[in-house]
């Protein structure tokens, strides 16, 4: 098993191990592509139609604001997944933008053949459901430390856990 591989199936095990049969299956449909540092490779309102898997690098989401300063959302360190596609977009549009921060390695897959494969093969789906449900924790803890913890709280929680940035 090659190092890309081995980083994907790495990756998807924090959610739920899938068979051998299952792994081969959403390896067969996912391609891999290198990402320099600073682009854009996600955009708002452009077609996006994959499911993402950061296998080395760190990425943002971000927005830019009615006064055009960018804000960003989140940050996606190596060995993560994207907010999914159902979170992430409308009508197959990207809601956000998506930016390298440093070179990048990325797997993606069709959203369309992996709700396929969520819906034939329960390992897929209960590892999509596990991604779901890491996103929606996220959101709600940060949610809650915007509303509960001082600025200072907040920068140390975010060095914590965002040591490289």
């Amino acid at each position: 098993m090659d190092s890309k591989t081995a980083l994907l199936k790495e990756i998807i095990g924090a959610f739920n191990p899938l068979s051998d049969r299952s792994f081969s299956l959403l390896k067969a449909s996912t391609e891999f592509k290198h990402i320099q540092k600073g682009d854009t490779f996600i955009s708002v309102n452009q077609r996006n139609e994959n499911e993402y898997f950061v296998l080395e690098g760190t990425c943002r989401s971000f927005l830019t604001n009615p006064d055009g300063e960018e804000i960003t959302i989140s940050f996606f360190q190596e060995k993560s997944i994207l907010s999914p596609f159902v979170t992430r977009t409308s009508k197959e549009l990207s809601l956000l933008n998506f930016e390298a921060l440093t070179d990048m390695e990325i797997a993606y897959i069709n959203a369309k053949t992996f709700e396929t494969l969520m819906i034939d093969y329960l390992d897929i789906r209960e590892m999509g459901n596990g991604v779901l449900r890491m996103e929606l924790f996220q959101k709600v803890n940060k949610e809650i430390g915007m509303a509960s913890l001082s600025a200072k709280e907040r920068l140390i929680k975010f060095r914590t856990n965002y040591p490289m940035l």
